[in-house]
């Protein structure tokens, strides 16, 4: 087996051997920003080992809170500390904003896309640890037609979709839209879908109730579909009936045993696993978090190294987590598949450690990977949620309490704790959604006001701005028009509006 040699050479210099091919050479070169590459680069920068660290983002994410900043309880800076920041204090520690397209496995350079340029960058170890994106499973398309959670900007677009959606129910005169912008249905019962559809749920009752005064709890419909016959499967048994029966019990409706066969701008046509039954749900809003596959930059990885993948894209590496036959390359987190290692972060985060104890030296070359599985979590809604550790299962109040801690104390930096802590008393203790907020307004880019008419700038800058998915809300979102046929039905629902919106006369 090849070992790495760990000679130290400062970053940005450039050793004889690449001089004349201009090549800029580092120690080791940490591809992402995630769990994995934070924990490696903090492992690399305590034993004072140069390394480079390319990102396609300026943030560490923190995305399992994401939800949080869909639903206005937290705002992406408390969940997105700039990685540059982070890594400040560490004079070995160079981080740059850019995309690796490309590895030489036999010459050791990754090559980086950065301000418009190629650049090559020579290293001794490879840290990979790009994490995995939204997956389809063949149907592509979906992701034109809904709402994914991975990215801020996923998050910060879905925040703004159900904000309208509420703010246009309360405005429609139309009953028939006013019904399918109140539904939201959400795409797999895992965590994340989990976690949406109890916030979404909980908006309704105890924000929206209170600032929409037509609106009432059980006007949102929030579905959430699962192929499998348990919510939250992998913790199956008596943690998943639990999180089934709070989310009913707070009047979400969980589908279990059941398929998506198509989804559109209008809705998803459902498919029972047993019976065969097809049937359509109309929605305004669909949310996708039904599965991942490995960034792209894996499939690069196996292509140059020779390295096998599974079906969802993800590197079987070797115990080591070695990449291939490359003892020089390493690849964690979300991005591989080694003996049923959860796609969590702890895991990532200590197989970032691992790789990085090799690279410097600290850790014998070929010392294979351990894992410590410190339990897994996942919250339900204000006060409920599920825990595992070992043979222990806590749900509830406790459950919840743990885990706000356990989220707590891996977020980084202390202003981002505290911040959350506040913002938590105001959510969870109070109905307050601090960064909840949605606006209507667009500013033109540069030159654009000349070239549109008045009253219009703002509608086209929204339109060509806006993602997939939001530019198809936009189209579904255009005005109604309110035919013969249910005229009668809309003048009956804005009068029983009128007297939701007309407070009781008080009493002498």
């Amino acid at each position: 087996m090849e070992v790495a040699v760990t000679t130290q050479v400062a970053p940005g210099a450039k050793s004889p051997a690449h001089e004349d091919a201009g090549v800029e050479r580092t120690e080791v070169v940490i591809v992402g920003s995630g769990f994995g590459a934070l924990a490696a680069a903090k492992k690399l920068a305590k034993a004072k080992t140069p390394f480079v660290l390319i990102s396609e983002t300026t943030e560490h994410l923190f995305q399992p809170l994401l939800y949080q900043v869909a639903t206005g309880v937290l705002s992406p800076g408390e969940i997105a500390p700039p990685i540059r920041a982070v890594l400040a204090k560490y004079p070995t520690a160079d981080v740059r904003l850019g995309r690796v397209v490309d590895v030489d496995a036999d010459r050791r350079e990754v090559t980086y896309e950065a301000g418009g340029e190629q650049l090559r960058l020579s290293y001794t170890t490879l840290i990979a640890a790009t994490g995995a994106r939204q997956a389809y499973f063949g149907n592509d398309h979906f992701a034109d037609v809904t709402f994914a959670l991975k990215t801020i900007d996923d998050a910060e677009r879905l925040r703004h979709q159900i904000l309208r959606c509420f703010e246009e129910a309360h405005t429609t005169t139309d009953p028939e839209r006013r019904r399918n912008l109140l539904t939201f249905l959400v795409i797999g019962a895992g965590a994340t879908g989990v976690e949406l559809g109890g916030q979404i749920k909980e908006l309704a009752q105890r924000y929206f109730a209170t600032s929409l005064h037509d609106l009432e709890p059980e006007d949102v419909t929030v579905k959430i579909v699962e192929g499998a016959d348990k919510a939250l499967p992998p913790f199956g048994g008596k943690l998943s009936e639990y999180v089934a029966e709070s989310l009913e019990k707070d009047g979400v409706d969980v589908v279990l045993g059941t398929f998506v066969t198509d989804i559109d701008a209008h809705g998803a046509t459902l498919k029972d696993a047993k019976t065969g039954e097809e049937r359509r749900v109309t929605a305004e809003t669909i949310i996708w978090s039904a599965g991942v596959r490995a960034n792209d930059f894996a499939h690069v990885l196996a292509e140059r190294t020779g390295c096998e993948a599974d079906r969802a894209g993800r590197l079987l590496v070797n115990d080591d987590l070695t990449v291939g036959g490359r003892a020089d390359i390493f690849a964690v987190g979300d991005m591989i598949s080694l003996n049923g290692l959860p796609g969590q972060s702890p895991a990532a985060m200590q197989g970032g450690r691992h790789a990085a104890a090799i690279a410097s030296g600290k850790r014998d070359a070929g010392t294979p990977f351990k894992y410590r599985d410190k339990g897994s979590m996942a919250i339900i809604n204000r006060f409920r949620a599920i825990t595992r550790i070992g043979r222990i299962e806590l749900t509830g109040f406790v459950a919840w309490v743990l885990w706000l801690a356990v989220h707590l104390m891996y977020m980084v930096g202390f202003r981002n704790r505290y911040v959350a802590v506040m913002s938590w008393m105001g959510s969870f203790l109070g109905r307050h959604r601090p960064h909840f907020h949605y606006s209507q307004q667009r500013t033109p880019a540069p030159g654009a006001a000349a070239a549109e008419p008045a009253g219009q700038v703002g509608a086209v800058e929204s339109a060509n701005d806006a993602g997939p998915a939001e530019q198809t809300r936009a189209a579904v979102a255009a005005p109604a028009t309110i035919t013969a046929e249910h005229a009668e039905e809309s003048e009956a629902w804005r009068r029983e509006r009128a007297e939701r919106r007309t407070p009781a006369p008080s009493t002498p």
